[in-house]
């Protein structure tokens, strides 16, 4: 009787430790973790026209029109294509592009020698 006693707290004890356990990787991992993704999919959401945007299918392009549920995107060859807002996976800061500089500009081609 004694030993049937010991069994049952034996496994209630392990039963509770698999709970906290449990909670405790909840609470310490996972909901930190959406909460970061969730914030970061609703700040890529929050676009205005004029911004560059990537879509989740890496479609990458200018919004020019906003009608409160699609997107129109204008891609660099000129097509325009309707989204739904929550196919933005990214929005960019800077929505120029930074030009690279040709080789006469930096002087790296150039005809006099150095020393000249």
């Amino acid at each position: 009787m004694l030993l049937d006693a010991t069994k049952s707290s034996g496994s209630s004890i392990f039963i509770v430790l698999y709970v906290v356990l449990f909670a405790l990787f909840y609470f310490g991992y996972m909901r930190p973790k959406n909460r970061k993704q969730k914030a970061a999919r609703e700040q890529a959401r929050q676009v205005a026209v004029g911004d560059r945007v990537q879509t989740i299918g890496g479609l990458v392009g200018t919004i020019v029109s906003d009608d409160g549920v699609l997107l129109t995107i204008r891609t660099a060859s000129g097509s325009e294509l309707d989204f739904v807002k929550g196919a933005i996976s990214q929005k960019f800061q800077d929505p120029t592009v930074p030009s690279i500089a040709s080789p006469e500009e930096s002087g790296e081609l150039s005809d006099a020698p150095e020393g000249e």
